[in-house]
């Protein structure tokens, strides 16, 4: 259950951070306006807090392990949002991330 809880938490922290990150970006970028800016603000805090909900208790795992869900993540999120074709290197590198996320935070761990 606890592998379940924490991946939930990397997605929502992931379209958090990454709309937030949109979000911003379309309203500077694309000049769509303060609102999406002060939107994307606040999508990026919340990512902050949901971090903090992760069951391991260690920062710098979780943020590491984060990478790998932001990476790819991030090729879904342009796929989705903005219409770019990964190529297979693109997802190869995804899916190299992913597993070093499966490393690093469900290995087992003589604790």
């Amino acid at each position: 259950m606890l592998i379940v809880r924490s991946t939930a938490l990397f997605v929502l922290a992931a379209l958090l951070e990454i709309g937030g990150a949109w979000l911003v970006w379309q309203g500077v970028r694309e000049h769509r306006g303060w609102a999406w800016v002060g939107a994307g603000v606040i999508a990026l805090g919340a990512y902050g807090f949901v971090a903090t909900l992760q069951p391991d208790a260690h920062f710098g795992r979780i943020l590491a392990a984060y990478g790998g869900v932001f990476v790819a993540g991030s090729l879904a999120w342009g796929v989705v949002a903005d219409g770019y074709r990964p190529d297979r290197y693109d997802v190869a590198g995804a899916l190299v991330c992913l597993a070093g996320v499966a490393v690093i935070m469900y290995a087992p761990r003589g604790r």
